[in-house]
């Protein structure tokens, strides 16, 4: 029962490097932050595609120099998944590797399809047996089971036939694909260093392996990459899509902030939601802002540059905490949050403080934190979030809970406000956080704050 939201994947591929696999490495560490549950990377040597892939983290599923050692290649693609409960197992790790008429397919999938259930049983019905529970086993089986006489076309009647959310990566013997859905929910960037090209979640991979990024994947397009260079193609879309719905949570939470998607700069947006925040909610008198590490902190710096008051460090986050460490008898304290963090005593205490988050989920952690905040003995304690209340689930790429179980689909602000036990608590409108980005506002999806999907979810929730 996480309290956090987590993004379902991160997705990166090469083409054209005789350190295809090492660069995949560093690509996947730099999108750790997306997935943390699993880890892989399939790698093509123009005759054959090997792979290797386990659960963990990345620096723990290739800490052998061997496992890297044994991906001979010039062009690979990988993956960092977190998955959604239940579902934490190998059989789901990606990339998914499989064997078709037209020779081997790697796939490694960002997103979550609506219509994964109905695709299954129709396949199922007909014969199709399936290993995982994964949405991207769905979509190779179409591309497996289509009777077009290319793998560009294979991959493209496949797609044609998904709803919901993807950005994806196909990689044959010898080409690289990637592909984004019609509305773009999630990002996909093209980068390049000479003669290498790149695919991405986010630019800060290509920072970290020396590549500038070219452009975003535009919603509904595929490219594919060869030694013939690049090659944009259309895909055939199942209706007609008036516009783009990017995720918002990108710029909230997800993506780092030296990041760079849908058309902005991270640092950026997640700074003028902060100004916009301390606009909307300011708190009077207040001695200092701080932020609750570490995604809300370009927030913070925000809101307390808009303030004109004093920003600090109140939480130290211990960043060598382990997914998972040996619980002693808690009696009682909130053991995992104070392993986490620690307040910084000599900052709080009597003062009036701002404490500025991203968003609040079920709010059990947040009350944790106020809980382990007011052992510092601050005078005053005012909760300010840089998102609007999350009242609906999303069914696009995020792991969050039912409606019931987040707290501001069953409490209003004030009992909210009580409940964690502050002194003041104010949420970002959702006018608010749309007036902060240069595209059309109707071009992002805010329905996990709005309730209004942009594509029909037929209450099923998919897994990337």
């Amino acid at each position: 029962m996480s309290d956090t939201l987590h993004e379902e994947c991160g997705i990166f591929g090469i083409f054209n490097s005789h350190e295809a696999a090492e660069l995949s490495y560093l690509g996947l560490y730099a999108l750790q932050h997306r997935g943390q549950e699993s880890s892989g990377i399939a790698v093509s040597n123009q005759t054959s595609v090997v792979m290797h892939k386990a659960m963990g983290l990345v620096n723990q599923v290739f800490k052998h120099q061997s496992s890297l050692d044994n991906l001979k290649g010039s062009s690979a693609i990988g993956h960092n998944r977190y998955s959604t409960t239940g579902s934490s197992d190998i059989a789901n790790a990606q990339p998914i590797l499989i064997n078709c008429r037209m020779g081997q397919i790697a796939a490694a999938h960002n997103g979550n399809l609506t219509n994964t259930v109905q695709l299954r049983t129709e396949m199922e019905n007909d014969g199709s047996i399936f290993s995982s529970t994964t949405d991207t086993e769905v979509i190779v089986h179409l591309i497996a089971r289509s009777k077009r006489e290319t793998v560009d076309a294979m991959i493209l009647d496949a797609l044609s036939r998904v709803k919901g959310a993807y950005s994806i990566l196909f990689l044959t013997k010898d080409a690289l694909y990637g592909a984004r859905d019609p509305r773009g929910f999630r990002p996909l960037l093209l980068g390049q260093a000479g003669d290498v090209s790149f695919l991405s979640s986010e630019t800060c991979a290509f920072d970290l392996v020396g590549a500038r990024m070219v452009r975003e994947i535009k919603p509904g397009e595929m490219v594919r990459i060869d030694k013939n260079g690049i090659e944009s193609f259309a895909i055939p879309v199942y209706e007609h899509v008036e516009r783009p719905s990017y995720c918002i949570f990108e710029y909230i939470y997800f993506s780092r902030p030296d990041s760079y998607v849908f058309g902005e700069n991270v640092d950026k947006i997640r700074r003028k939601l902060g100004r916009r925040l301390a606009k909307e909610h300011p708190v009077q008198g207040a001695d200092l802002v701080m932020g609750v590490p570490d995604s809300a902190t370009t927030a913070a710096l925000g809101f307390a540059q808009e303030s004109k008051v004093r920003f600090d460090i109140g939480l130290i986050r211990n960043h060598y905490v382990g997914r998972t460490f040996i619980q002693p008898a808690q009696s009682g304290r909130d053991l995992g949050v104070r392993i986490k963090f620690n307040p910084v005593k000599g900052v709080l205490k009597g003062k009036k403080v701002v404490v500025v988050d991203d968003s609040i989920v079920r709010g059990t952690t947040m009350k944790k934190i106020v809980r382990l905040l007011r052992t510092a003995e601050p005078a005053e304690l005012h909760l300010r979030i840089s998102s609007p209340p999350i009242v609906s689930p999303c069914f696009y790429g995020i792991d969050m809970p039912t409606k019931k179980e987040l707290i501001a689909s069953e409490k209003k602000v004030e009992e909210i406000k009580q409940y964690l036990e502050v002194d003041s608590l104010g949420y970002l409108s959702i006018e608010g956080l749309l007036s902060v980005v240069s595209e059309p506002k109707q071009n992002f999806c805010a329905a996990c704050f709005n309730g209004e999907y942009p594509v029909p979810t037929f209450g099923e929730k998919g897994h990337c």
